[in-house]
C-alpha cells in the first residue's frame, strides 16, 4: 500500500509540474511578500498590485535580506522585519525592464533597473512597494529570488551579491551627486565595460572619468576608489555583458518612447500647467 501511494504521488508530481517562467506567458505575474507582513497588509498589497487570486507568492525573510545586504549597509537600515514586496509581470520578449515604486525613499527606480540587469533579469515589469516608507534595499532580494524560482534558473551567488552591492553603492553615490546622476553614471560605465572590456585599472578609470565628465559631476578620490573596486569585481564575474548592454539599451528605449507617447506628453503638459498656475498664483500675491 505504501509503495502504491508513493507511486501515485510521484506520477502526480510528474504529470503536474510546478509552474515556471518557461510556462508563464506575457502578462503573467509572480509576487514576493515580506514574511513579517500582517494578513491585512498582505491583502492590501496584493490588491494594490492588481494580483490575480491564483498568483504565485514567494515569501521573503529578514534573514535572507541580511544575507545579501549585511556586507554593504548597516543592520539598522535593513531592519528586523521583512515587509518590502514586489510584483513581477512578464513583459514581451525583447522589451527590457521597467520598475515602478511606492513607499520607497532611498533606492530609485533606475537603481533597481541597473542592479536587476546585472543579476541577469530581463523583460519584466516590476512593481515594488511596502505598507510604510522604507529604504527599499531589501526588495531586490525578493525580486531575484522570485525570478530564480519562476525561471527555474540559478543566478550565481556572487552575481546576486554584486547586484545588491551595486544597488547600495549607487544609492550611496546618489547622496553625493544626486540619484539620477548616480544611476546614469553606473549604467554608462557598465555599457562602456561591455563595449571596451577594460584590461586594467587605468582603462577602467578612464571609463569612469569620462562618464563623470559626460554627466558634469565630480567624484571624490574615495568615491572613485569605491567605483574602481566595485567594477573590477563586476567585470571578473561570469556576467553576460552582451545581455547587460542589450537590456540597458532597451531600458533607455522604453523611457524615450514614453516621453514621445501621448501619455508621456500629457504627463509633462500637466507639470507645465502646474508651474504656470504656480507662477500666476505668486504674481497675484504681489498685485
Amino acid at each position: 500500500m505504501k509503495k502504491v501511494l508513493i507511486m501515485l504521488i510521484t506520477t502526480f508530481m510528474l504529470a503536474v509540474p510546478l509552474r515556471g517562467l518557461a510556462d508563464m506567458a506575457e502578462g503573467d505575474m509572480i509576487v514576493t511578500l515580506g514574511e513579517n507582513l500582517t494578513t491585512e497588509q498582505k491583502n492590501k498589497l496584493l490588491s494594490e498590485m492588481g494580483a490575480p487570486e491564483d498568483v504565485q507568492i514567494v515569501p521573503v525573510s529578514n534573514q535572507e535580506e541580511h544575507q545579501y545586504l549585511g556586507k554593504y549597509v548597516a543592520k539598522s537600515l535593513i531592519g528586523t522585519k521583512a515587509i518590502s514586496s514586489s510584483a513581477i509581470t512578464m513583459a514581451p520578449k525583447g522589451s527590457g525592464i521597467t520598475v515602478k515604486t511606492k513607499n520607497i525613499n532611498w533606492v530609485t527606480d533606475e537603481m533597481y533597473v541597473n542592479a536587476l540587469i546585472t543579476a541577469g533579469v530581463k523583460d519584466a515589469d516590476i512593481y515594488i512597494t511596502a505598507p510604510i516608507a522604507v529604504s527599499g534595499t531589501a526588495a531586490l532580494t525578493g525580486i531575484i529570488k522570485a525570478y530564480e524560482i519562476s525561471a527555474d534558473k540559478t543566478i550565481p551567488e556572487e552575481v546576486k551579491q554584486a547586484a545588491n552591492q551595486e544597488m547600495v553603492e549607487t544609492a550611496k553615490l546618489g547622496d553625493s551627486i544626486g540619484d539620477k546622476n548616480a544611476a546614469a553614471l553606473i549604467a554608462k560605465v557598465k555599457e562602456e565595460i561591455a563595449k571596451k572590456k577594460p584590461k586594467n585599472d587605468e582603462e577602467l578609470r578612464k571609463i569612469i572619468d569620462q562618464a563623470a565628465k559626460d554627466l558634469n559631476v565630480k567624484l571624490s578620490d574615495k568615491e572613485m576608489q569605491r567605483l574602481l573596486d566595485f567594477f573590477n569585481k563586476l567585470k571578473d564575474l561570469n556576467i553576460d555583458w552582451k545581455q547587460v548592454s542589450d537590456q540597458l539599451n532597451k531600458a533607455k528605449d522604453r523611457i524615450s518612447k514614453f516621453l514621445q507617447s501621448e501619455e508621456g506628453q500629457g504627463f509633462f503638459e500637466k507639470i507645465k500647467q502646474f508651474f504656470i498656475w504656480l507662477i500666476d498664483a505668486i504674481k497675484s500675491l504681489f498685485s
